[in-house]
C-alpha cells in the first residue's frame, strides 16, 4: 500500500493511461480491420497490441 497520496493517485493516472491505451488500440483494430475488410489486418493489430503491451508490463517490472 502507497501511504504518500500523490504517488497513490500517480500511480492510479499511469494505470488509467495505460487502460486507455489497451482500449484505443484495440478499437482502432477494429474500425481498421472493418474498412480493410481482411482478417490480416485484424490479427496484425491483436499481435501488435499484445506484444506492445508485453513490453510495456515486463518493462516496467525490469524497472523496479
Amino acid at each position: 500500500m502507497v501511504a504518500d497520496p500523490a504517488r497513490q493517485r500517480a500511480a492510479n493516472r499511469r494505470t488509467g493511461l495505460t487502460l486507455l491505451a489497451i482500449v484505443l488500440v484495440f478499437f482502432v483494430g477494429v474500425f481498421l480491420a472493418r474498412i480493410y475488410g481482411t482478417p490480416g489486418v485484424s490479427i496484425a493489430v491483436l499481435g501488435c497490441a499484445v506484444l506492445l503491451f508485453l513490453v510495456v508490463a515486463i518493462g516496467r517490472n525490469l524497472r523496479r
